[in-house]
């Protein structure tokens, strides 16, 4: 995956970092005065390069959420929707086209009054011959790999003023990620904070898991968003992801959901909506949804080859802090809670492991908090799990884990 610069952006880069890192200094000044003025310029900065706030679209998103279903989003649920006109037809196939290519906004979009910097172009991977095949990843031999030393935007070296991902080795510059407009004023504020600390940020690459698809597995998923008439970027609430897993199972299995797979889904919605405010993010449940089809046509040996090498090392930590007399196998009790410990992310008051799983006991039905031990049997936990095991078991669980979002977009094991 990588990512296409236009000869414009190349000339205007020196004049766009200036004025990114400047303003970027400015909002870390200690002058209270300026804060002040500075915050109304950042509340209106964000909002005009986010997603296009097209009013024909929100106005599409309003009618399409009144055929979708009791969107708790719309208030023209109970007005007849009229046949959307040549525009809206143009607008939606736009966000159709947007959700295909990873893209937030076209380039050509943005207001080059406030944004001089070009937002990258997505090239979704493909899937080699080999890649169902095992990889050999060494136990013993940590990879560490070294942060770039540039910003990946604007290529310029700026030492401490550059901010980490924490899966890959790009960093950035926080006032490039303001001027490309994938991050509000509050998400800077918070890469601020994390970048630098034990629980990291993810980049605009790696949050977004979506990105992982091939071609081909992203037009099968938005052909069933399609099916299901789910409008791209808009909220779900439980009713809709309810209709949407029911249309799904008719199409796959020829029957509706059991009591007990609506019951799966509710707990799903509850780990998406961690904010409880009875409906989840367009992102959120987009990511869930490319994590599903990851892990059904994906194998284990795929999903491996995947994973980053801060990723991969950080794996071999664990494995090792589990494996005490260092036979090189751990059991299936560990295991599982070493794919509880991904997720630590969420507890930002503690890093020890009993806050981190505490926590996320009351969203998941699946977690140790909820008596795992008694749902699991002693078959399972005490089952020998090698290294290499213990690294194809755990890989979709750390990619669930790249998102900045505190939902959790996979099912936690049991």
């Amino acid at each position: 995956m990588g990512v296409l610069m236009s000869k414009k952006q190349q000339v205007q880069k020196c004049t766009s970092v200036v004025s990114a890192f400047q303003q970027g200094v400015k909002e870390r000044a200690p002058s209270t005065t300026n804060q002040g003025e500075r915050s109304g310029e950042e509340g209106e900065g964000p909002a005009e390069s986010l997603p296009p706030p097209n009013p024909k679209e929100e106005g599409e998103h309003g009618e399409a959420d009144s055929k979708v279903g009791p969107s708790g989003t719309s208030q023209q649920a109970a007005a007849p929707a009229p046949a959307p006109t040549r525009d809206e037809c143009k607008v939606n196939q736009e966000a159709w086209n947007r959700l295909r290519d990873g893209k937030g906004v076209e380039p050509e979009e943005l207001d080059k009054t406030g944004h001089q910097l070009t937002p990258p172009a997505f090239v979704r991977p493909k899937r080699d011959a080999n890649d169902d095949q095992p990889v050999e990843i060494a136990l013993g031999q940590r990879e560490q790999p070294v942060n770039d030393e540039m910003c990946e935007v604007c290529e310029v070296w700026t030492a401490n003023d550059l901010f980490p991902c924490r899966t890959c080795t790009r960093v950035f510059h926080d006032g490039c990620l303001r001027e490309l407009g994938y991050l509000r004023t509050e998400l800077l504020q918070e890469m601020r904070e994390t970048a630098h600390t034990a629980t990291g940020w993810s980049c605009y690459y790696c949050d977004n898991v979506n990105l992982l698809l091939t071609e081909e597995e992203m037009y099968s998923l938005m052909e069933t968003f399609k099916q299901c008439k789910i409008i791209p970027e808009s909220c779900l609430v439980s009713d809709e992801l309810l209709q949407y897993r029911h249309f799904v199972s008719k199409q796959l299995f020829e029957k509706d959901l059991s009591d007990e797979q609506e019951e799966e889904v509710l707990a799903q919605f509850a780990a998406l909506d961690p904010e409880k405010r009875g409906q989840i993010e367009w992102s959120d449940f987009l990511y869930h949804e490319s994590l599903g089809v990851l892990r059904k046509f994906r194998t284990e040996n795929s999903l491996v080859r995947l994973l980053s090498a801060k990723e991969r090392d950080h794996v071999r930590l664990v494995f090792v802090g589990l494996d005490l007399d260092k036979d090189g196998v751990v059991t299936g009790a560990e295991t599982r809670w070493a794919q509880q410990s991904w997720f630590q992310k969420f507890s930002k008051e503690s890093q020890s492991c009993n806050v981190s799983i505490s926590h996320v006991g009351p969203i998941s039905e699946s977690s140790p908090a909820s008596s795992s031990s008694e749902r699991s049997s002693q078959k399972d936990d005490n089952r020998p799990v090698s290294w290499e095991d213990f690294l194809r078991e755990s890989a979709i669980y750390i990619l669930a884990a790249r998102p900045n979002s505190l939902a959790m977009h996979i099912r936690l094991p049991l």
